[in-house]
């Protein structure tokens, strides 16, 4: 784990949960957030927020484990919600051609209230 980069995780109910990400998102990191996505699916919480507010760089590593967690969500029925203020993220999603296939809110609420408007 980089010194800056962090991953917490927050359960709201059995079904949905909160992954926090802090620090570079980048190929040295993206394992530790593939697994803290996949132990919140294994535990049953198919209806995630991933809260990328403290996110300070994004490559094709973090953008592999976002749409694969996206793919895994929804493939269980359930829906990924992604908080993002940063407009370089904004601008990777957008030039890597993935911010069609997200659900992008600017605050954790309006997240989590996106989650149980959004079926899968």
């Amino acid at each position: 784990m980089a010194p800056d980069f962090s991953v917490s995780t927050e359960a709201i109910d059995d079904q949905r949960e909160v992954v926090a990400v802090s620090g570079a998102l980048d190929m040295l990191t993206a394992s530790e957030l593939k697994s803290a996505l996949s132990d919140a699916v294994d535990s049953g919480h198919t209806r995630l927020v991933l809260d990328f507010t403290d996110v300070s760089f994004l490559d094709s590593a973090g953008l592999g484990v976002l749409l694969g967690a996206v793919h895994r969500v929804h493939s269980r029925g359930g829906a990924l919600v992604v908080v993002n203020t940063n407009p370089i993220i904004a601008q990777t999603f957008a030039i890597s051609g993935v911010e069609g296939r997200l659900t992008i809110r600017t605050a954790r609420a309006e997240a989590i209230e996106a989650l149980d408007q959004n079926p899968s």
